[in-house]
Order: C-alpha cells, then sequence, then structure tokens
C-alpha cells in the first residue's frame, strides 16, 4: 500500500503543537463532555455522559490506549483517542473495569433498552470494518466549535499518527460514515486508502488505512508515555 505522491509533508504550528500534551486521567470527564456534544446521537453517546466518562476512565490506563488532548486557556478544548490494538483495548477494559463501567452500563440501558440489540453488534465491528490485519486505529476526535478551521485536528492527528508509529504500528485505520464530507476528504489529503464500505448499526460507514511507515507526514517520535 502506497501513500498518494501528491502528499506533502506537514506543515507543523509550534505553537498549536504547543498545547497538545497526552491525555490524563483527570482529562475524562472534559474529553466524555466534548465526544458527547459532537457526537450525542452514536451508540456510546446516547448510552449517556456518565457512561461515556467511565470508560474514558477505564481505558486511560490501558496499555493499548492513546490519547492527546489540544488544551486552551487550561481547559480542554479538543482531544483524540486512539488505541495499538483495538480489540485488545476493549477486552482490557471489560477485565480491569467491569466494576467501574458497568453501572453506568446498565444506568444508559435502562432509560433507553433499545440501545441493547445494536450494544451487542458491538462485538462484530471487527469483522465487517475490514483491515482485520491492521490493528491499530485512531477511534474518536472532537474539537469545540471554535477551533475549526484552525489546523487544529490536522496537528493532533499527526502526534498520534508519530506515536503509532513509534510503537511499532505501521499502518492505522480509520472508520466514518460514507456521508461525512469533511471527514472523508481529511482522510484523503492525508493520503489514506479506501479499503472497506460496511454497514454498522444500520449506517453505511467506510474504512479507510493509512500506511504510516510511507507517509511523508508521519514519523516515529513519542509524546505519549507507555503505560
Amino acid at each position: 500500500m502506497s501513500v498518494n505522491a501528491s502528499v506533502k509533508p506537514f506543515p507543523v504550528d509550534p505553537d498549536v503543537m504547543r498545547n497538545i500534551r497526552p491525555l490524563q486521567f483527570r482529562d475524562a470527564p472534559a474529553v466524555a463532555a466534548l465526544h458527547h456534544a459532537a457526537m450525542g446521537n452514536s451508540l456510546w453517546a446516547r448510552l449517556g455522559l456518565r457512561f461515556l466518562t467511565d470508560l474514558y476512565f477505564g481505558m486511560v490506563n490501558c496499555p493499548f490506549f492513546i490519547g492527546f488532548v489540544y488544551v486552551e486557556d487550561n481547559e480542554v478544548r479538543g482531544f483524540i483517542a486512539g488505541t495499538t490494538d483495538t480489540r485488545a483495548l476493549f477486552d482490557d477494559v471489560k477485565r480491569r473495569c467491569a466494576l467501574l463501567v458497568a453501572p453506568s452500563l446498565l444506568l444508559g440501558l435502562l432509560r433507553r433498552p433499545q440501545l441493547l440489540r445494536p450494544l451487542l453488534e458491538t462485538a462484530r465491528y471487527g469483522d465487517r470494518s475490514g483491515a482485520a490485519d491492521v490493528p491499530a486505529e485512531s477511534l474518536f476526535c472532537s474539537f469545540a466549535p471554535h477551533l475549526r478551521g484552525k489546523r487544529v485536528s490536522g496537528h493532533i492527528n499527526k502526534v498520534l499518527f508519530d506515536e503509532l508509529l513509534a510503537r511499532g504500528c505501521d499502518k492505522v485505520k480509520i472508520s466514518t460514515e460514507v456521508d461525512n464530507e469533511a471527514a472523508n476528504r481529511q482522510l484523503q489529503s492525508w493520503g489514506f486508502s479506501r479499503v472497506q464500505d460496511f454497514t454498522f448499526y444500520g449506517k453505511k460507514m467506510v474504512t479507510y488505512v493509512l500506511d504510516l511507515a510511507a507517509s511523508p507526514r508521519v514519523e516515529a517520535l513519542s509524546r505519549h508515555p507507555a503505560v
């Protein structure tokens, strides 16, 4: 898999980069709020803000998790969450944090019992989304509305991709909705290859894969302490 020759090295703005740091345990409530605000119609957001907060509390100390936040005026205004291995990440969270996450999950299901069926479908995500040979994944990314158009998302994506390459991941995948024009456009601009269309939670989705090792925008540089 090769990267489009038109993809050029990413122009890094030091001022933006200075505001990006690793996601910490204390950031979970702010990150959950950003996730909920931007992806309120997604399954996990519909399970409630408490569930999202507990989930991020559980993920942040997992060795397979990588997260970064964008901080402005000492407030978390954006984040990205990724993993070196999606299946291993959620298996680890279920094993270690069942007592933390289960109560808020049950509360969310009591409020919206119709979410049980799509929740059970989650286990089949890996098989349906394709790129089974690419365990590393960028899972979630969200920013405060006033940051749109300021290239913050490009910088925080680079930080995640650099980290993945530094940890030995030569490729990364991302799934998004087919009709999310902005996300599809950004992924293509980065040199991602479209590898599979699929349907999940009743939505038409598409999976992209980026060859990190071949990308002129990515370097093996760690900015995130391993757990």
